[in-house]
C-alpha cells in the first residue's frame, strides 16, 4: 500500500442510506405521488426520444442548451409539474444519455480494435473520432467540426494517412447498428431536491403537483439529511423509501500492511494467494437457491404461466437473496479483519455468458453472485482504505505462479512439471494475480 499520506487522501466516501415509512401510505397520497413518478418518467422519456439520437449529440454536454429548449418547449406547464421535479429529471435523462453514448463508444471502439482490415493508422484515426465529441457529431451528420486549433491540425494530420471518407461510413454504420434510444415505462419513484421536501414531525414532507401542498410520509427513524434524494414508491405495498446519499469518513488500520492476491469462485468466494478460502459455503447456498429457482421456473411453464402464487415466490427469493448477501458480507468483513490488507489484487471478471448444454449448471452460472461481490468487496475496500487493483486473467490459471511454465489442473489441484509445485487451483491462481499485479514480483 502507498504511504499513510496517500491514504488521507481517500478520507470521504459515498454510502447509500435508506429510510422507511413507519405507516401504510394512504391511497389518495400515494396516488398523487404516483402522479408526480408518472409526470417524471414522462419528461426523462420525452428527452430520451428528441435528443437521444445523433443529430443533439452536441447538446448533451453539459446541457444548457437542452435546459433553454426545454424551458422553452412547455411541456412543463402542459403537465403542471413542479420545476424541482421538472429540471432534475431533465438532467436525469440526459445523464443516462450520455451513459448510453459512452457504451456505443465503446463498443464501435471495441470492434474497430478487433477488425483486421484496418491498418494501425485507421484504428488510431477511428479512436480520436470516437473520443472527441465535436469530431464525431460532424463525421455522424456530415457537416464540417468547428475543433479548437491544435484538435484541428490533428484532425487534419491523421486523415490525410488514411482514407477518411471510407472511415467515416464505417464510423456511421457502426453508430447506427449499436446505438439505441434510452426509454422507460417505469413510474415507480422519483428524485426530490432539497426545496421539494423538508424533514418534520418524525417524517417528511414531499411536494406534489398541488400548489402549496406537500405530502407527510412518517418515516422510522427521525434522521435528517440536506441533499437530493431519491424517492422509490411501493403502492402495492403502500410504502415509500427514501434513498439518501451521504458522505462517511474512510477508516485508516495502521496494520493493514499486507499485500494480497485473490481468485474468485463458484464454490468458495475468494481464495488468497496463501491458500486461505473465504465463504467457502457460498456454493452449497447458491446452488440451493438455483435448484429452486429451476423447479419453480419448470412449474411455473407448465400450467402456461397461470400459477397465482407468484407473491408467494418473490417472497422466497428475496430471502434466499438476502441470505446470501449477509453471508457474502460477513465472510468479505473476516476477509479484511483476518488478512489485513493494504492492496487487494483481484482478477479482472470475463463477461458472463452461457457455458454449457446443461440447465442445471447454466441456472447455477446465472444466480452466481459475481456482480454483487465485487460490488460489495469495492464498497469495503474504500470504507477501510484498502487499495483494490484488477489485473487481466488470461490463461491465468493454467501458469504456475512460481516458475512461469504451464501446468496441469485435475480435480481441483494444480501441478507444475516445470518446478513440482503443487497448490489448489484457486490458490495458484490467485498467486497469479498477486504476481502479475506485482509487476512479476511474488510477494510471500
Amino acid at each position: 500500500m502507498p504511504p499513510e499520506e496517500k491514504r488521507g487522501e481517500q478520507n470521504t466516501i459515498c454510502r447509500t442510506v435508506c429510510q422507511y415509512s413507519r405507516d401504510p401510505v394512504p391511497a389518495g397520497d400515494m396516488g398523487k405521488l404516483l402522479e408526480v413518478a408518472e409526470d417524471f418518467r414522462k419528461v426523462k422519456d420525452y428527452v430520451y426520444a428528441r435528443y437521444g439520437g445523433i443529430g443533439s449529440l452536441s447538446k448533451i454536454s453539459p446541457g444548457y442548451t437542452v435546459q433553454n429548449e426545454m424551458t422553452g418547449s412547455g411541456l412543463r406547464e402542459r403537465l403542471g409539474m413542479p420545476s424541482v421535479y421538472f429540471y432534475l429529471a431533465m438532467f436525469e435523462a440526459l445523464g443516462d444519455i450520455r451513459g448510453q453514448w459512452s457504451r456505443t463508444r465503446a463498443r464501435v471502439g471495441q470492434l474497430a480494435g478487433q477488425n483486421g482490415n484496418f491498418t494501425p493508422e485507421e484504428k488510431h484515426y477511428l479512436r480520436f473520432l470516437l473520443k472527441v465529441d465535436a469530431a464525431l457529431d460532424g463525421v455522424l451528420n456530415g457537416r464540417e467540426p468547428v475543433l479548437p486549433e491544435g484538435i484541428r491540425r490533428q484532425r487534419e494530420e491523421l486523415a490525410g494517412k488514411v482514407d477518411a471518407e471510407r472511415l467515416h461510413r464505417y464510423l456511421c454504420r457502426q453508430v447506427r447498428r449499436h446505438h439505441v434510444r434510452p426509454h422507460t415505462e417505469r413510474a415507480d419513484g422519483f428524485s426530490a431536491s432539497e426545496r421539494a421536501y423538508r424533514y418534520g414531525d418524525h417524517g417528511i414532507y414531499l411536494s406534489v403537483k398541488e400548489k402549496r401542498k406537500r405530502v407527510f410520509v412518517p418515516l422510522t427513524d427521525g434522521n435528517r439529511y440536506g441533499c437530493q434524494v431519491a424517492v422509490r414508491l411501493y403502492p402495492g405495498e403502500g410504502r415509500v423509501e427514501v434513498r439518501v446519499p451521504v458522505r462517511v469518513r474512510a477508516r485508516s488500520h495502521a496494520d493493514y500492511r499486507n499485500i494480497v492476491g485473490i481468485a474468485l469462485g463458484m464454490q468458495a468466494m475468494l481464495t488468497t494467494d496463501r491458500g486461505h478460502a473465504y465463504g467457502e459455503e457460498l456454493g452449497r447456498l447458491q446452488a440451493e437457491y438455483a435448484d429452486w429457482v429451476r423447479r419453480q421456473t419448470a412449474v411455473h411453464h407448465a400450467d402456461g404461466g397461470k400459477n397465482p402464487g407468484r407473491k408467494k415466490y418473490n417472497a422466497r427469493k428475496h430471502r434466499f437473496e438476502e441470505r446470501i448477501h449477509g453471508y457474502i458480507n460477513q465472510e468479505l468483513n473476516r476477509f479484511l479483519r483476518t488478512e489485513k490488507p493494504a492492496t487487494v489484487y483481484m482478477v479482472k471478471l470475463p463477461g458472463a455468458g452461457t457455458i454449457g448444454p446443461s440447465r442445471k449448471i447454466n441456472h447455477s452460472v446465472t444466480m452466481w453472485q459475481r456482480g454483487y461481490i465485487r460490488k460489495r468487496l469495492v464498497q469495503k475496500c474504500r470504507e477501510q482504505s484498502v487499495e483494490l487493483l484488477e489485473v487481466l486473467g488470461k490463461d491465468i490459471g493454467r501458469e504456475c505462479s512460481r516458475c512461469g511454465a504451464e501446468g496441469d489442473s485435475r480435480d481441483g489441484v494444480f501441478t507444475c512439471g516445470a518446478c513440482g509445485y503443487s497448490a489448489g487451483e484457486k490458490t495458484n491462481t490467485a498467486g497469479n494475480v498477486l504476481k502479475r499485479g506485482t509487476g512479476g514480483r511474488l510477494v510471500l
